[in-house]
């Protein structure tokens, strides 16, 4: 047999440990190729059955061939006397196989282009082993969101970088199509990226991840608000420009809890540590309804809405949206990316108007529906007054707990703008 010794199971270990390739891989990478090479040195190599052992207790790598007992040899490398035979097992008989070690006494006798053979193989087979273990690492993560540290940054050949993360079992590639815009990555730093898709178009398979994917946003906000890992508040619709602007609607299966409070937290925590990883992003959170008028008119704040009327166009749902002058910038948003944000989320296309310029014109024909939007200061009054509800000392106390709520919320939008 071939004395390897301790080494090969210390570099088998040292592999696993760096490259988190399995040392049995390695192991066997190494019998193939010697395999290999004597089979490139020998006359009549393809012998069926031909194998290599691996004793881990020795660190020895043998190189075994099975040969038929015969009175007379015909082929030394398939045959074997029945009187050599004798000499290693007595009570043999001719027409038994016997499996004989044919490991040369020194294998570096095949030289130097058996050594290059079993090179070329044990490398191929580690990058076989590399690219499996990619697959398998990433069958299992995509789709979620990993946490993990710039390893480097490679220029490529347009001069933009490509962000290399160390994820733990394999590499992430975030190319700059996947980068927020205008951020300075460095070397070393903490990320959380989106799990995204595997290029097998190399050598070793490429996993990209994403900065700027809408699902890491939902990723964020399930790992900052338990009502959301518990289904208690669900996210309903994303819409994202990253680097900028995100809007989020929720809604809650549970009537007692408030789902954009939930996702904002105690004077903004919550909300405020996706933001801060997000480089400041600014994020709405939207309330979901099942009313596609309630939801318009909720996507499109902090712009206050009079009128909407809903249609049913050939080509997709449209709304038109009537908003008061003060209003009609705030609405659009600027360079139109409320409205096109509000439109992404609801599914609904979006056209604003302000009051004059609608004024005097027909508006709402043929709409499906067409609803004037009380604003909820307004509606909250007088739904009180209809009801009569308390008494004077309970409305004053009323008053003040409205007081306190105004203030908190205001505390709370000053937070996330912060």
């Amino acid at each position: 047999m071939y004395k390897i010794g301790p080494q090969l199971l210390e570099a088998a270990e040292q592999l696993e440990s760096e490259r988190n390739i399995p040392k049995q891989v390695f192991i066997k990478a190494i019998c193939d190729s010697i395999l290999a090479a004597y089979k490139r040195r020998v006359p009549d190599h393809n012998v069926d059955g031909v194998h290599t052992q691996f004793d881990e207790s020795t660190g020895e790598i043998g190189i075994f061939v099975p040969k038929t007992v015969v009175e007379q040899v015909t082929n030394e490398y398939h045959e074997i006397s029945l009187e050599e035979a004798k000499e290693l097992l007595s009570d043999v008989e001719a027409g038994e196989i016997l499996e004989l070690d044919v490991t040369p006494e020194d294998f570096a006798e095949y030289g130097r282009i058996a050594a290059q053979a079993a090179k070329q193989i044990m490398t191929q087979r580690l990058r076989e082993a590399e690219k499996d273990l990619v697959k398998q690492e990433f069958a299992g993560r995509q789709g979620t969101m990993m946490t993990g540290q710039i390893k480097r940054i490679e220029i490529l050949n347009n001069g933009k970088p490509n962000v290399v993360i160390d994820l733990g079992r394999f590499e992430g590639h975030m190319p700059p199509r996947e980068q927020l815009p205008g951020e300075n990555y460095r070397v070393g730093a903490r990320i959380r990226v989106y799990i995204k898709e595997l290029k097998d178009s190399g050598r070793v398979p490429t996993v990209i991840v994403s900065h700027t994917h809408e699902e890491l946003v939902k990723e964020m906000f399930e790992l900052e608000v338990p009502e959301i890992d518990d289904g208690t508040v669900e996210i309903k619709s994303i819409a994202r420009e990253a680097g900028h602007r995100t809007k989020i609607a929720v809604h809650s299966n549970d009537a007692d809890i408030d789902p954009v409070g939930a996702c904002i937290g105690s004077r903004g925590s919550r909300i405020q540590n996706v933001v801060t990883e997000l480089k400041n992003e600014k994020i709405d959170i939207i309330r979901w309804s099942q009313d596609p008028i309630d939801f318009i008119s909720n996507a499109l704040s902090p712009a206050r809405i009079t009128t909407v009327a809903l249609y049913d166009d050939p080509a997709g749902r449209r709304a038109e949206v009537i908003v008061p002058d003060d209003q009609l910038s705030l609405a659009i948003g600027k360079r139109g990316q409320n409205v096109r944000l509000a439109a992404k989320l609801t599914e609904w296309k979006i056209d604003i108007h302000s009051e004059s310029q609608i004024k005097g014109q027909p508006f709402g024909v043929g709409a499906t529906k067409t609803v004037a939007i009380e604003p909820k200061e307004d509606k909250d009054k007088n739904d009180k007054e209809e009801k009569g509800q308390g008494t004077e000392e309970e409305k004053s106390e009323e008053q003040k707990i409205e007081k306190v709520e105004a203030v908190e919320k205001v505390d709370q939008k000053d937070e996330v703008q912060s």
